[in-house]
């Protein structure tokens, strides 16, 4: 009669972080794409619905939704500089935020959390290409060291919740998300982002797009809808607590020269391109391995990167009156 009882039970999934650009490539995947099975339902909590920083108001919005599901999208995220300025304070909120979240979870009995983790954790040294088993082998970068650590220690977390108590709790490593919802202010977005914010006011103000850096620095840029695909296909069949890196392939890297040139095609910007070469590049390449990935799910096809771009391009300037810009 139990197991009769179980297959009948609603699968209730609650995804924090719903209004940022990952909850909402998740929302679309699941709502528009027909991700959604029968008999489950789906909620999607912005930080309007509970501060998850108050340990009060997380307990009573899972009181309210009762989820047997979590994907945890939630963060305290900041521009370069922010993080810089305030490292202490993208700790603690971060830490806040992760530990309710979690233990509210596993003391309402939820049977399956996918925390996302970001590519900023990896050590700073560090050999190529990165994998799953190389997150603690060193210290992150030193400009954004509080959330690094905040995030690291939601691996520590779920490996604990899965030795004391056989929670299966486990996440995800996206890199170098891009795609509609993100913020596009030049201060606080992403690379892609950036890019995209900043050309289309060029393209607005008849002036030169100026990039920082040389452009010769490589990245793995993938559209958030595919993310938001994988993120679902975490949730239901991957069974690791260890995390999961989702990313496109080595073989789709690309130069941010080789992005600033798609983006201006796609927005048909026929201004100047201009490069500031007084900034650093950063880190020349990131290059993360997708071997876990492809085993697991080998069929999976990525969104081509330009392809991406146009259609980000294509959301940005139909929706800039309410973007974040």
């Amino acid at each position: 009669l139990n197991g009769t009882l179980r297959l009948i039970e609603t699968v209730r999934v609650l995804v924090t972080g719903g209004s940022g650009m990952l909850g909402k490539a998740v929302e679309h995947v699941v709502m528009n794409e027909g991700l959604k099975r029968e008999g489950e339902e789906w909620i999607f909590l912005s930080s309007k619905d509970a501060d998850l920083r108050d340990l009060g108001q997380t307990k009573a919005v899972f009181e309210k939704h009762r989820p047997t599901h979590v994907i945890h999208l939630a963060a305290k995220v900041g521009g370069i500089y922010e993080h810089m300025r305030d490292n202490l304070l993208f700790l603690s909120d971060n830490l806040r935020i992760n530990d309710n979240v979690l233990q509210t979870a596993h003391d309402t009995g939820v049977t399956k959390v996918v925390s996302c983790l970001s590519s900023c954790i990896f050590p700073d040294k560090i050999t190529y290409p990165i994998d799953e088993t190389m997150i603690h082998n060193g210290l992150p970068h030193d400009s954004n060291f509080g959330y690094s650590h905040a995030k690291r220690l939601i691996d520590i977390q779920n490996r604990g919740y899965f030795e004391q108590y056989g929670r299966r709790y486990t996440s995800v490593i996206p890199t170098n998300v891009f795609g509609p919802h993100d913020n596009f202010n030049k201060d606080k977005a992403h690379v892609m982002s950036a890019l995209i914010g900043k050309t289309y006011k060029a393209k607005m103000e008849g002036t030169p797009v100026t990039v920082c850096g040389t452009g010769a620095a490589r990245r793995l840029f993938t559209l958030s809808w595919d993310v938001g695909r994988l993120i679902v296909w975490v949730l239901r069949e991957y069974d690791e607590i260890q995390p999961i890196i989702l990313s496109v392939g080595e073989e789709d890297e690309i130069s941010i020269k080789d992005a600033v040139e798609m983006i201006a095609e796609a927005l048909d910007f026929k201004g100047e391109i201009k490069y500031d070469t007084s900034f650093s590049d950063g880190q020349l390449r990131k290059t993360t391995s997708i071997a876990k990935l492809r085993r697991y799910h080998p069929d999976f096809t990525f969104t081509p990167v330009k392809e991406g771009i146009k259609m980000t391009c294509d959301w940005f300037v139909a929706n800039y009156n309410s973007a974040r810009i």
